[in-house]
């Protein structure tokens, strides 16, 4: 029980953790991991339900609860952190983009920010049963390559939840850019679900003062 209470303590730090794409967007008061997580396990569990192919919703409701508890000790990362500037005019510039890395590139990149990661939830759950940490372990590198229908899903739900917050975040100021969420959503999302989703926010927060992407 006791080592069940200092895994609590240790998670709970994401409640403060801010989301690191939204700092260097100069997001005012940005949401914290754990903001992000209460949304994205709804998301995965309602549209998750609109599935007809037997999915199962357990599995994804717990891979969606634990997915991002390696950054208590990993960090939140970004695509953009490999070409941050401390310039914030060029900074601001960089974010209006996708970034494009070489194929190369994107494999060292992947490749460290999976390993960081998954020392990071090693050293979290060490403590756990082993009932517990295998479980948390093998659902954490379903979503991380995407083993499962179910891992392959939440992969996409889970950049949903980003997205939907990005449009929130452009509502309250018009300034923040959007081209590059959609020219990455037209690269990453193929779920006709979520495809689906996408296009009801659409309607739903750009109307007639839908941005230029």
């Amino acid at each position: 029980m006791e080592n069940l209470l200092n895994f609590f303590i240790k998670a709970g730090k994401l409640k403060k953790m801010p989301r690191r794409g939204w700092v260097i967007r100069n997001i005012k008061n940005p949401e914290s991991i754990a903001e992000h997580t209460f949304r994205v396990t709804i998301m995965a569990w309602f549209l998750g339900e609109k599935k007809r192919n037997n999915f199962n919703i357990e599995k994804i409701i717990k891979m969606a609860l634990i997915h991002d508890l390696c950054e208590v000790y990993a960090g939140d990362t970004t695509p953009y952190d490999s070409i941050l500037t401390k310039d914030k005019k060029q900074m601001q510039k960089l974010v209006r983009t996708w970034p494009r890395f070489s194929e190369g590139k994107k494999k060292k990149l992947s490749e460290k920010k999976y390993k960081k990661e998954k020392e990071g939830l090693e050293k979290l759950i060490k403590d756990l049963s082993p009932k517990l940490k295998n479980e948390v372990m093998n659902l954490w590198m379903d979503y991380e390559n995407g083993s499962s229908k179910e891992g392959r899903f939440f992969k996409q739900t889970d950049r949903i939840e980003s997205f939907l917050q990005s449009m929130e975040y452009w509502e309250k100021n018009k300034k923040l850019p959007q081209g590059s969420w959609w020219e990455w959503a037209r690269e990453f999302f193929d779920d006709p679900v979520l495809l689906d989703f996408i296009e009801k926010m659409d309607k739903k927060f750009y109307k007639k003062n839908k941005p230029k992407y």
